[in-house]
């Protein structure tokens, strides 16, 4: 399944819709604002909270924690040893691990499974200006996990970017 998301510099207090691709509004990134720490909320176009995603107030590398109904669900994080600047970590709960690797801040990137494809997020087959898309290569895939980890990695990659020490250049 294919979806496709408008592309936006992601600020405290910005939400935006993520379409399928008949252009349905599937999902909701709804960050909030005037919380101590960056916390979006992925809903559903009912309203109703599918995942939380928020930022890890202390620890020593930039982290995101990813939640379903107040159960800890991932954990995403840059890979410590890697050559790749754009490699993240994702730790699910229950020992799980997927990769996520590829040019994150221009949109071209995938998450995989021990080697196998789950999602490749892309703006090559989307031709609106400014957007990109996330397409969920199996079926069994959880969609609202994959746009979830898909929006940390692109939010820590951008705070990666502009932090003094974490330079501009992507490998």
């Amino acid at each position: 399944m294919r979806y496709v998301v408008r592309d936006r510099v992601l600020g405290i207090g910005d939400d935006y819709w993520i379409e399928d691709e008949q252009g349905r509004k599937a999902f909701l990134v709804d960050g909030k604002a005037m919380r101590l720490r960056e916390t979006f909320e992925l809903k559903d176009p009912q309203g109703d909270v599918l995942i939380d995603i928020r930022k890890k107030m202390l620890s020593l590398r930039d982290t995101m924690t990813i939640e379903r109904g107040e159960q800890p669900l991932a954990t995403v994080r840059r890979k410590q040893f890697s050559l790749l600047r754009n490699h993240y970590r994702v730790s699910l709960v229950e020992g799980t691990e997927l990769d996520v690797s590829g040019k994150i801040l221009d949109r071209e990137f995938a998450v995989e499974y021990d080697g196998e494809l789950l999602a490749e997020i892309s703006r090559r087959w989307v031709t609106l200006r400014e957007t990109y898309g996330v397409n969920v290569v199996r079926e069994d895939v959880d969609a609202a996990l994959v746009i979830a980890v898909a929006v940390c990695v692109i939010r820590l990659a951008e705070r990666d970017k502009s932090s003094p020490s974490g330079g501009t250049s992507q490998r």
